[in-house]
């Protein structure tokens, strides 16, 4: 078995990755794992809980059910554009008919790069139409790109910009100071600020970056909780976001939304609810619930006046995670959601009969 890395346009072809923004396909990168396997090899076995999201890059392989039903899958071949067998457990095992070549990712990891790619794109279409952020709305969109709040979960999106606070500042002040303790981050709405470093033992600060609009600083001392690791200065007049650390910390935090197990959804689903599928086109015409409605996390914000709100609904996804930001989102519109708690990958066999197809 051996690893390197593949090109960011395959990762274009395999759905849903196809529908990932070019800044998170390569966050994605960072995370993808590279196998080869040899003819007759075992990629995974009926039953595995492995968490994993598998592509075939080359060769053939050979699904095998626990009723002996054969599958084979052909690199190239439109089965391929999806992930091998994407339930947990494992309902086939996989075994290379030729030398194969596949790329895996972390199913949970995947999913919440989804999640945060299409809640940034919900969140940017209300920043772009709302008149109120017009003048705020490049840092805003900047800010959004930023690793600093990938580690925040996608429902909290909204509140991230609730919390910052103004702060307007003067050149040459110096904003926080190398070695203090950190009890907040900040945001560059306007102006310059010029990071500088002073090493163990000099008296000397070396600048080391200059940071512009949209671009943050100060999160690390939060992240870790040492003191602060360089000192900060406006290079110009400007505008500070200030985010405190009590609010960080609640951001880090996942939103609450009501998940449900599979017995109480098809329940609900029977007494009128209905199944709301937020997953891409793609992922939703290759395995759906009967009578569900297929609206996308990302076009929930143009979609979401189609929705009944007088009616419930239950919102499904592969895991859980797109789902929930879609509930929190929908919350603020009115609508009442439901999540299916595990998303359809664990509730396979819950929700065998209620499959269209």
């Amino acid at each position: 078995m051996s690893q390197e890395r593949i090109d960011k346009s395959i990762l274009q072809t395999f759905i849903p990755i196809n529908s990932l923004s070019d800044d998170h396909l390569d966050r994605l990168l960072d995370q993808q794992e590279f196998r080869a396997y040899k003819q007759g090899d075992v990629l995974f076995s009926l039953g595995d809980e492995d968490g994993a999201t598998i592509y075939l890059l080359s060769g053939e392989v050979e699904l095998e059910d626990e009723s002996g039903n054969r599958t084979v899958v052909s690199a190239g071949g439109e089965e391929s554009w999806y992930p091998l067998d994407h339930f947990q457990p494992r309902r086939s095992t996989a075994r290379a008919r030729t030398d194969v070549s596949s790329i895996q990712f972390d199913s949970f990891r995947l999913d919440n790069i989804l999640s945060w790619d299409q809640s940034v794109g919900y969140v940017a279409l209300d920043i772009n139409r709302n008149e109120a952020y017009q003048e705020d709305r490049e840092w805003m969109i900047r800010l959004l790109r930023s690793r600093l709040f990938y580690q925040v979960p996608p429902g909290n999106i909204l509140e991230i910009f609730r919390r910052l606070k103004p702060l307007r500042q003067r050149n040459g002040d110096v904003v926080i100071h190398q070695g203090d303790g950190a009890d907040c981050c900040y945001i560059i709405k306007e102006g310059l600020c010029q990071v500088t470093v002073r090493a163990e033992g000099s008296e000397e600060e070396m600048p080391v970056a200059t940071l512009e609009a949209g671009q943050w600083f100060g999160e690390e001392a939060l992240l870790s909780g040492k003191p602060r690791n360089a000192t900060v200065t406006m290079a110009t007049d400007g505008i500070l976001m200030r985010l405190d650390r009590a609010d960080f910390d609640e951001l880090l935090r996942e939103p609450i939304v009501n998940s449900i197990p599979a017995a109480e959804a098809l329940e609900r689903v029977s007494q009128g609810a209905r199944w709301l599928d937020v997953r891409t086109p793609d992922e939703y015409e290759q395995r759906r619930l009967k009578g569900s409605l297929n609206m996308p996390l990302d076009s929930l914000r143009t979609k979401c006046r189609l929705l009944d709100p007088s009616r419930v609904y239950v919102a499904c996804c592969d895991t859980g995670r797109r789902s929930a930001s879609a509930a929190f989102l929908l919350k603020n519109e009115g609508i009442d959601v439901h999540v299916l708690e595990g998303g359809l990958n664990e509730n396979r066999d819950a929700l065998r009969d209620s499959h269209d197809g």
